[in-house]
């Protein structure tokens, strides 16, 4: 039996749509490679489907590009001209928009203004005050900001010296060699180690309350040297360590 002669209109159905593309599409292309092997011609084929899949095909002995070149110098037309133009007039565009911000970063500084009215000069004026205050608001809160972590570190810088005393309390209470050692003035020093000899302080930490910056250093006496009672100052060759500023 012959085929049915099939009506040539839109297909309804998007099933049958879809199917009669691909197939169709198969078959354009197969025509296209014989004409390109038969015959030694270049044949291209760029096909969009209803939901806008690119398909095609050229000739092995080409490409696309050529092919374009080829067409535009047989006809004598540039396909590309119209496109030139359209980037052209967006060139000029964004020229012109260059010019505008760098004469309005130039008016900022205080240059090129001769040519501008009162109300442009208002204008700017406002825009600065603008500028001014929200680079005012920002350096405010960048201050705040420095504040807030300087509190946090001497919030824990005395924790630590809080902690330090409360220690030294208990060692105090715990040690009977732990001692206040009068230092002529200078501070005090605190025992934290037993000498040789009856109670020589084999090296002493001393505190200094007095200034701006108290000062923790450290003291060691030289070895069998005469014990050391809390009346009397420190003798002329104690060495001093500082540890502490």
């Amino acid at each position: 039996m012959a085929r049915g002669k099939i009506q040539i209109k839109r297909i309804e159905n998007p099933t049958n749509r879809q199917v009669t593309y691909s197939k169709r599409r198969n078959g354009l292309f197969k025509k296209a490679n014989e004409l390109t092997v038969l015959c030694d011609a270049k044949v291209s084929i760029i096909m969009f489907s209803s939901t806008g899949k690119l398909h095609e095909y050229i000739s092995p002995s080409t490409s696309t590009k050529e092919l374009f070149d080829q067409y535009q110098k047989t006809l004598g037309v540039d396909l590309w001209i119209s496109h030139y133009q359209r980037m052209q007039e967006n060139l000029k565009k964004l020229k012109d928009v260059n010019r505008s911000l760098r004469r309005q970063i130039m008016q900022r500084m205080g240059e090129c203004m001769n040519d501008l009215s009162f109300e442009e000069l208002r204008c700017l004026e406002q825009d600065m005050d603008n500028a001014v205050r929200i680079i005012r608001e920002r350096k405010y809160r960048v201050i705040s900001n420095q504040i807030e972590t300087h509190k946090k570190k001497l919030k824990s810088v005395g924790e630590i010296h809080k902690s330090l005393l409360q220690e030294f309390d208990i060692a105090t209470e715990e040690d009977p060699h732990y001692g206040l050692v009068d230092n002529g003035g200078v501070g005090v020093g605190v025992g934290v180690g037993v000498g040789v000899g009856g109670g020589d302080y084999d090296s002493v930490m001393g505190y200094h309350p007095g200034g701006a910056h108290p000062r923790i250093f450290a003291l060691r006496l030289q070895p069998n040297h005469p014990n050391i009672h809390l009346q009397h100052p420190p003798p002329p060759d104690l060495t001093t360590y500082p540890l502490l500023e």
